[in-house]
């Protein structure tokens, strides 16, 4: 037991100290995304699947949200410029940005 908390704080103080605030902020947001999504299963197992669409669109935002910022995250992240040379960061927001909008634009017809 005690490993384990070593090795978790020593998880905690690598990633406060080496991980730039953006990479951060990118992860404070997929953290958000994914607890939507878990409260969203968690009240349609409870309440029922009565607005099925309604629960499948959102449902399927927020999985398609968390995809699209860990594609983001991992093109903004310095260790990986090697892999993305042509890619700047203000682009892959920009990508980021742009698929979203594609993807909320489906999910509103999905909700009919």
């Amino acid at each position: 037991m005690n490993d384990i908390k070593t090795a978790a704080n020593s998880l905690l103080t690598a990633y406060i100290k080496d991980t730039p605030k953006s990479l951060k902020l990118i992860d404070s947001y997929m953290v958000y995304v994914l607890l939507t999504g878990i409260i969203q299963f968690v009240y349609v197992v409870i309440a029922g699947t009565f607005p099925n669409n309604a629960f499948l669109a959102g449902f399927i935002s927020t999985v398609a949200s968390f995809v699209l910022a860990a594609n983001l995250r991992i093109q903004t992240n310095p260790k990986n410029a090697s892999q993305f040379p042509t890619t700047s960061p203000e682009r892959a927001f920009a990508d980021f940005l742009a698929c979203n909008v594609v993807v909320h634009f489906a999910v509103a017809n999905f909700l009919g």
